[in-house]
């Protein structure tokens, strides 16, 4: 009978094969996911513009197919700005590190390399806001970081939008779009783009990871040769995966953010032991603090999370297109009023969806409501609106 570390090699390598057969069926199946998420309004057009309809969902599709033809990080999130700039006339990518956000690309600005190390206001604005509610925030442009706009100015329409690259159900970088002098700026596309960007990026250090493995059982005899790095190899290749994993972003190390000390190795034969502790005391205090859903079964807890995004999603779409409407609203105190038939369609739409669920309790789409159109004031939204 096979002892346990063989027993691992073998599980490893059926792993390895079963992942690499299954990944052009999640390839295929992705796009299906990521559209399926957003609100159904998000995909439609005005009615009559028949083959105009058909040929923008064909370059969508495109799109995406660019996303998922890059194998690598970096060619997957240029692939994401490349595909962007035909939805947004200014583009840029920021990448989030340690609550600061640095500028890595953009398209549109002034070069590729236009906001390279550009520090992005993260307190205040629709950065602070994507990056902290993990949903897109359309703004106007005076709401941005000032320092940003004077250095790149900003649209003729005053329109912008920030929307949050999450990796791991963490924002791993920030994309800021506007519609420039040429008055292109498509949110729905872009956020399919970025959703789908996300995903892939995953998917793709599954890839990364699944080779390791193999790689690692293909050397397996090797490693067991000393007694000091052998119980410490394959651990040490698992962190590495996990961290590629959970930062696509690792080799960019912004200049305005200040290196973070790194302290003495331990010995070897207990620094695998003193991380694993650590690391898990860590994760067990953060999801108990930041999660409301802890006490939650895992099936109910993503049943309230998929809740809340799409209430965020529907919302944000009314606030995208009705701009005006909106800061007429808040100014009147009457905004219910104004938008009263996009707002009830879209609850109708939660209500089919999440209704019937055990999210329904949770009431996020008038929560949503109150917080991003009225900014938390209730009486913003007249008296008419029902309670």
């Amino acid at each position: 009978m096979a002892d346990s570390k063989d027993l691992q090699q073998i599980v490893e390598r059926a792993v390895a094969q079963v992942l690499d057969c299954q990944l052009p069926k999640l390839q295929s199946e992705l796009v299906e996911r990521v559209i399926a998420e957003l609100p159904a309004a998000s995909m439609s057009a005005e009615p009559g513009a028949g083959s105009g309809i058909q040929a923008s969902h064909a370059n969508l599709v495109q799109a995406v197919a660019s996303i998922h033809a890059g194998s690598t990080q970096k060619e997957i999130l240029r692939a994401l700005l490349e595909a962007g700039s035909a939805y947004g006339s200014r583009i840029a990518l920021f990448v989030v590190k340690a609550g600061a956000a640095s500028g890595w690309q953009s398209r549109g600005l002034g070069g590729d390399d236009a906001v390279k190390d550009f520090p992005l206001d993260m307190m205040a604005g629709p950065a602070a806001h994507a990056y902290q509610n993990r949903t897109v925030t359309p703004a106007n442009i005076a709401e941005m970081d000032p320092r940003f706009v004077k250095q790149f100015g900003g649209p003729e329409n005053e329109q912008v939008m920030v929307l949050p690259l999450v990796l791991k159900d963490k924002v791993a970088a920030l994309l800021y779009a506007d519609a420039g002098s040429d008055g292109v700026l498509d949110g729905p596309s872009l956020e399919v783009l970025v959703l789908t960007t996300s995903a892939w990026l995953e998917l793709a250090s599954l890839r990364k990871q699944s080779q390791s493995q193999r790689d690692m059982a293909d050397a397996g005899p090797s490693m067991e040769r000393s007694p000091v790095t052998a119980p410490v190899a394959a651990p040490v290749a698992q962190a590495q995966a996990v961290s590629s994993f959970s930062d696509p972003f690792a080799a960019h190390t912004p200049k305005h953010i200040a290196p973070v000390a790194v302290p003495e190795p331990e010995p070897a034969a207990e620094v695998v032991e003193v991380a694993a502790h650590a690391a898990s005391a860590s994760a067990a205090a953060t999801a108990t603090a930041a999660d409301p859903f802890a006490g939650m079964s895992a099936e109910d807890a993503d049943t309230h999370r998929k809740a809340q995004r799409f209430a965020r999603l529907l919302v944000d779409e009314i606030k995208l297109y009705n701009q005006a409407k909106v800061a007429e609203g808040r100014r009147n105190k009457d905004l219910y009023d104004r938008l009263k038939e996009d707002i009830d369609k879209s609850r109708s739409t939660f209500q089919k969806r999440y209704g019937n669920t055990v999210a329904a309790s949770g009431d996020y789409f008038q929560k949503e409501v109150v917080r991003s159109l009225a900014e938390d004031d209730n009486s913003v939204m007249g008296a008419n609106f029902r309670k």
